[in-house]
């Protein structure tokens, strides 16, 4: 796929219609059922977390290009920290296991904090890593 293709949404509340739009649109652009729904997981931890401990809202932004989509989190709060990222579950969890489920379904995963904002790239190619 050529053209790049871009969904832009707030995250809301409503985390079953983020979901069903960032499906529609990851199968539009290319990427394989399986790979769609390792990609929806991962965001739906993402924006949940968002909800859940940022507490000033956020974006959705979904880039589809050549090869994969790059998901993009905007949390206007700020809190995801890189020690966040990194963090190994408890041994037995019952919640926290977000930012690990997000790190071990995508093939990249990256934060940066432009303006004072937390902004968690996801990134996923349509097909999955290539075997070599």
């Amino acid at each position: 796929m050529s053209d790049l293709l871009e969904l832009s949404l707030p995250t809301g509340t409503d985390l079953a219609a983020v979901r069903a739009v960032l499906r529609d649109h990851a199968l539009t652009s290319g990427m394989t059922a399986r790979r769609v729904e390792l990609l929806v997981l991962a965001v739906n931890e993402a924006v949940t977390n968002v909800l859940d401990h940022g507490g000033e809202g956020g974006r959705l932004v979904a880039r589809a290009g050549d090869k994969g989509m790059v998901v993009e989190i905007l949390d206007e709060g700020g809190t995801l920290l890189p020690e966040h990222l990194r963090r190994l579950p408890a041994r037995n969890p019952t919640s926290g296991m977000g930012l690990f489920i997000i790190r071990s379904v995508c093939d990249r995963v990256d934060l940066d904090h432009p303006d004072g904002h937390s902004r968690l790239r996801l990134y996923m190619d349509y097909a999955g890593p290539t075997a070599h």
